[in-house]
């Protein structure tokens, strides 16, 4: 029974991640004749593949390859008139390139709004398949924020942008099967969030001469968010000079007496100087002050006296 000699090759070679490879057994005859039968394909880290022989050839494709050498053999089972044979080459497979795009929502933002930013990682052809591996998110002015990639796409969010514009670059770290690769944006935080400010008062209502604790909150309206800097001013309503105080947590305290109780209730205004994130805002209170109890005690001296010797009478 004549032999047979197989030839292997692969096209293209070198292929990249995701690329089909198209897989060739060539039949050649020690005789007269054609081989017929079959031809299986054996992918090292790759799959088994069975082809038919059609004259003299078998063909089959593979793919998902992983980067790296694979060894491709072929084995002939030979037929009625040929014994079979085994032939082998190597396939390379390089890392696929990788196109990375990067966008923000909502953009523009509000101060101290949470932001969304996502990254979305895409082989360039004729690589294909899905990228793992993470996302680093380098914010200028902002955070460094790192993300790994679910389907193709990484996530991040923050409220920690200031007002302005920052840069935003979306740093693929690459796999075992694609190359790194990169895209930036432009966010922009429009304005200052907004404010709203509340004072309150304790004890309510005091009297005359009792001090009373004044406390302002600041908050942020949404969807700005974070907590407030800078000072706040008190007006007690009663003419005496207002009281500055710097905010601490979002709230600014202080103390103050009144010395009459005409003109009750006072208005107590609180207001807030804004910084460069936030906008300024006040808020008011009212403040009862009630006239002050008296207790009146007497006393006389000497006591006891005699008739005609001056008393000394005290009203306290």
């Amino acid at each position: 029974m004549p032999t047979t000699s197989t030839l292997v090759s692969t096209s293209p070679d070198p292929s990249v991640v995701g690329q089909p490879v198209t897989l060739t057994a060539t039949i050649l005859p020690h005789g007269a004749g054609n081989p017929t039968g079959t031809v299986t394909f054996v992918v090292s880290g790759g799959p088994t593949l069975t082809a038919p022989v059609v004259g003299g050839t078998a063909t089959a494709t593979a793919t998902n390859l992983s980067a790296g050498n694979h060894t491709v053999t072929a084995v002939y089972g030979g037929d009625a008139n040929f014994t079979g044979s085994t032939g082998s080459t190597i396939q390379a497979v390089t890392k696929a390139f990788t196109q990375t795009t990067v966008a923000s929502s909502p953009d523009p933002s509000a101060f101290g709004q949470t932001v969304t930013i996502t990254a979305t990682v895409t082989p360039i052809a004729p690589g294909s398949g899905t990228p793992t591996g993470t996302v680093t998110f380098t914010i200028t002015g902002g955070p460094t924020l790192t993300a790994p990639l679910v389907g193709g796409t990484a996530t991040v969010s923050t409220n920690a942008l200031s007002v302005g514009s920052h840069t935003i670059v979306a740093t693929y770290g690459g796999d075992t099967s694609y190359i790194q690769s990169s895209a930036t944006d432009t966010h922009t935080v429009q304005s200052k969030g907004a404010t709203t400010t509340s004072v309150s008062s304790s004890p309510d209502p005091s009297v005359v001469g009792q001090p009373v604790t004044f406390t302002a909150t600041v908050a942020p309206v949404a969807p700005a968010s974070g907590t407030p800097t800078g000072t706040v001013t008190f007006a007690f309503g009663d003419g005496t000079p207002s009281v500055t105080v710097a905010l601490a947590g979002g709230s600014a305290t202080t103390s103050h007496a009144y010395t009459t109780a005409a003109g009750s209730p006072f208005t107590v205004t609180a207001t807030y100087s804004g910084n460069a994130n936030f906008a300024g805002s006040s808020g008011s209170d009212t403040q009862a002050v009630n006239r002050a109890g008296t207790t009146t005690t007497v006393s006389s001296s000497p006591d006891p006296s005699v008739v005609g010797q001056p008393v000394t009478i005290t009203a306290t």
